[in-house]
């Protein structure tokens, strides 16, 4: 199905035409008709789908259609200051060809950004991407104006609320008014999501694209180690393998801080982000790393959700994430656009497990690739032994990539 096809403002399909979207992802596809048709939606997407294109392209024609000044006519509120400037882009994109506006509501910047934030939130801004504890913050001030609100989208509702977010999100609804048009995205729907969705959403249409699995375009692999193999392996990973824009993805940000040192003492071009840095710190980071200057970014699951850079083909899991739709959101990062990625990941001896209940929710046995003959002996892949206690505690066995002279 074409853009064209849903009959969007023609000022919009600039826009569209502009940003080379010619063709709707499936869950574009089933997202836009029923907001075009002003009922409320839930939906749940596996991430890279085009989901934030969902819900932004028939808001942004519905507003045009329907355009008051002076107030507000969309407030969407995302986990984090880096989702929401990445909306905030993709609105820019789109919105080039139109009178809308826009501005990015977050935490972490200075005072001429609150200042220009509370005018927007005085007199009015066309959308509003923002967190919900800079929400708040304006929100106790009082001099916050929704009254005219059309649309509210919660984006990342899942992660929002494994954040805590609950309380901020209720407290920000209330101050919203009752006919509205509600639109929650969530990558997953545990019991909680359901629960929000019943208490704000009207009648909603129930979207659901291939929840908890993979992106197909991505070659996923596994290395089964020791914990001290990782490290050379990564370096030897990185410098072996093809690549424009590489992931790495670890658990904690001292791991990502320790490895950044590692790998740049191994003369790789790299760079390193986690909640440590300033937010300017961030965007310079983030904008070297999108522009290609810097090749790899090391990372906490800071950036597992919410980034969209389609030139990132590489993505690396250091240690083996405690959740398994945070694996999927993480690996998601590359594949994007329908280009091809790789996503490896770096499973520790006492890592199989987790690994193991990884494979069991994405309902995929992953290939198990073969470690370097010079990094020495490696465990087996036997994840049944840590829950057996009648079954071996440690087993050593050779590289089976590694050959008899």
């Amino acid at each position: 199905m074409r853009f064209t096809d849903f009959k969007f403002h023609p000022n919009l399909l600039e826009g569209i035409e502009a940003s080379n979207y010619e063709t709707a992802t499936p869950v574009q596809e089933q997202v836009i008709p029923p907001i075009l048709e002003g009922r409320d939606v839930i939906a749940s997407a596996q991430t890279g789908t085009g989901k934030t294109a969902a819900f932004l392209l028939p808001v942004m024609d519905r507003l045009l259609q329907n355009h008051v000044d002076g107030q507000t006519g969309a407030l969407i509120v995302v986990p984090t200051r880096e989702l929401a400037i990445q909306i905030s882009q993709h609105i820019e994109g789109l919105s080039y060809f139109t009178h809308l506006s826009s501005i990015a509501i977050y935490g972490g910047s200075g005072g001429d950004n609150f200042i220009a934030e509370k005018k927007a939130l005085q007199n009015g801004a066309d959308i509003i991407v923002c967190t919900p504890g800079r929400m708040i913050a304006h929100l106790n001030m009082g001099y916050v104006n929704m009254k005219g609100l059309q649309f509210l989208v919660l984006d990342e509702a899942d992660r929002m609320l494994d954040m805590g977010f609950l309380d901020d999100i209720t407290k920000i609804i209330k101050t919203l008014p009752a006919k509205r048009q509600n639109l929650l995205f969530s990558a997953t729907m545990p019991e909680k999501i359901r629960q929000l969705a019943k208490r704000i959403l009207h009648h909603p249409a129930e979207i659901n694209i291939a929840i908890a699995k993979p992106p197909e375009k991505v070659v996923q692999k596994a290395f089964v180690v020791y914990e001290p193999q990782k490290l050379p392996l990564i370096k030897k990973l990185l410098k072996e393998t093809p690549y424009k824009n590489a992931l790495v993805f670890c658990s904690r940000k001292q791991t990502v801080k320790q490895l950044t040192r590692e790998l740049k003492h191994g003369k790789i071009n790299v760079a390193e982000i986690h909640s440590d840095l300033e937010q300017a710190e961030r965007e310079n980071v983030l904008g070297a790393f999108t522009a290609g200057r810097i090749p790899v970014m090391v990372a906490t699951d800071i950036l597992s959700r919410g980034i969209d850079i389609d030139t990132i083909d590489l993505v690396i899991n250091y240690d083996v994430p405690g959740d398994g739709e945070d694996y999927v959101h993480r690996i998601g990062r590359t594949a994007r656009a329908e280009a091809d990625g790789v996503a490896y990941t770096l499973v520790g001896e006492k890592e199989q497990n987790k690994f193991a209940s990884i494979e069991k929710l994405i309902d995929k046995e992953v290939e198990k690739g073969l470690v370097p003959q010079e990094l020495g002996p490696v465990p087996a892949y036997s994840p049944r032994y840590k829950n057996s206690r009648s079954g071996p505690k440690r087993r050593f066995y050779r590289n089976p990539n590694s050959h008899k002279k």
